[in-house]
């Protein structure tokens, strides 16, 4: 089954989905903005397409993910993105 989530008033959507080969994951779509998320369990990124410049919980430099990289993200944490054009993106939960 799927479920439609929307954050920061529209600008984040997501499509949430269990699948056999990816497990409980959730595939959206982000405008320009900034945002801060929250996890209430390990989470792995993928940047589908465009860019997110990322601060993960922890660090004090900002990195940039392309289209094809990945970044883990702990549970019950915090972190900061950047995004400068529509960027669509896979999250699976861990």
């Amino acid at each position: 089954m799927l479920q439609s989530n929307e954050y920061f008033e529209g600008k984040v959507k997501s499509i949430g989905f269990t699948s056999s080969s990816t497990g409980r994951a959730s595939v959206g779509v982000m405008v320009e903005g900034e945002y801060t998320f929250g996890t209430g369990q390990p989470e792995e990124m993928t940047v589908v397409s465009g860019e997110m410049n990322v601060l993960l919980p922890g660090e004090i430099e900002w990195k940039v993910y392309t289209a094809g990289e990945v970044f883990n993200v702990p549970g019950n944490s915090e972190f900061n993105l950047q995004i400068v054009e529509p960027t669509s993106y896979l999250c699976r939960y861990l």
